[in-house]
């Protein structure tokens, strides 16, 4: 196995940068995500990493090797892709022993890699049909089988899951996660979903506008936010965002309503963030302030009440067995010890 090592990789088209001076160290055996908005670098990425794409400048490393002028083939890679590349007219045995037949290896070898790698992914009983006799998530599987067979230095994964539906992709994100641990190879996996990210990282690279954003495990990714845009692309629902400023240790919302202790001193152009799970939904007047409750949705596990606050709105998560009707007033109380503070201009975290 190897680790992968991206120094300084820029690639634009002309005027346009796709990703820009980026470095990046993935260590042998990690599992790491490439998280972020369409347009945001990370495909882009991976296929440099990948030789589908030139850096323009910049060198890429697999293991000690630099392999910007090597082929695709000649990487040591394996790729899973969103769509998912399987031969119609061949049986699901014979598209997982693809990759070896191409590359030569001995026909006594074949069968028993093939069986091995449909074992791991749970296909055993279907290496006879075609890919038109499988639900999706068998013909994602035998993809993933087909790259497994191999036993690449590097896993490549670009949003292998998206096609999937909700229950499946569930599912699938288990076996990928059980997989991982199993094999214990290199995987670079690309995602706009954020709880793919968080469930199968062992660490999140957060993307925007072809650079990296924060770099860390999912705890420190949701914990400890360093800007932003880390704050409210990671979560679900996603963190609370009041726009103020800061005077004499209270923050002030931008209508003008005193809030919350919230650090020290005074300050302008404040964004105060706080999630869901860490306000408190209590009796209205015993709170840090009241709103009238603009939506209630009831998830199961958990509650959601969304207030109206101001021109803004603040949403809480409450036990599942809180009721709310719409337009009741309710307290909303932060805890103090998750409550976040950015530079509503240039986005960074500050330290109040």
């Amino acid at each position: 196995m190897a680790g992968i090592s991206l120094k300084n990789i820029t690639k634009s088209w002309g005027a346009f940068v796709g990703v820009d001076n980026q470095s990046l160290e993935v260590h042998d055996k990690e599992f790491l995500v490439l998280l972020g908005p369409s347009g945001c670098g990370k495909t882009t990425t991976m296929r440099m990493i990948a030789g589908l794409e030139d850096p323009t400048s910049g060198e890429i490393l697999i293991g000690e090797r630099i392999v910007n002028d090597d082929l695709p083939k000649d990487r040591d890679i394996a790729m899973v892709f969103q769509n998912y590349g399987l031969y119609p007219h061949m049986t699901v045995f014979d598209n997982i022993a693809y990759p070896l037949k191409v590359r030569g290896t001995p026909k006594s070898e074949i069968a028993p890699r093939v069986n091995k790698a449909a074992e791991q992914v749970e296909l055993t009983e279907f290496l006879h049909r075609k890919p038109k006799a499988l639900s999706g998530g068998q013909r994602q599987r035998v993809a993933l089988a087909r790259a497994i067979v191999r036993t690449p230095q590097v896993f490549l994964m670009d949003e292998p899951l998206s096609n999937l539906d909700a229950k499946l992709r569930v599912t699938m994100r288990a076996e990928l996660k059980h997989l991982s641990h199993q094999m214990q190879i290199t995987t670079v996996y690309v995602t706009h979903d954020q709880i793919e990210a968080m469930t199968l990282a062992d660490r999140i690279a957060v993307m925007k506008s072809g650079r990296i954003q924060q770099l860390g495990t999912p705890e420190e990714i949701y914990n400890d936010p360093a800007n932003l845009f880390v704050a409210s692309f990671i979560g679900s629902p996603a963190m609370n965002l009041i726009h103020g400023t800061v005077k004499d240790g209270q923050f002030i919302t931008a209508g003008g309503r005193d809030v919350m202790k919230a650090g020290k001193g005074n300050r302008d152009n404040i964004v105060l963030g706080v999630r869901p799970e860490d306000l408190s939904i209590v009796d209205a007047g015993t709170g840090d302030f009241d709103v009238p409750v603009y939506a209630f949705e009831n998830t199961g596990e958990s509650v959601l009440v969304t207030g109206q606050f101001g021109k803004q709105r603040i949403t809480a998560k409450g036990g599942r067995h809180v009721r709310k009707e719409i337009d009741e007033v309710v307290g909303i109380k932060a805890d103090p010890d998750h409550i976040y503070m950015f530079d509503a201009k240039g986005g960074g975290r500050l330290d109040l």
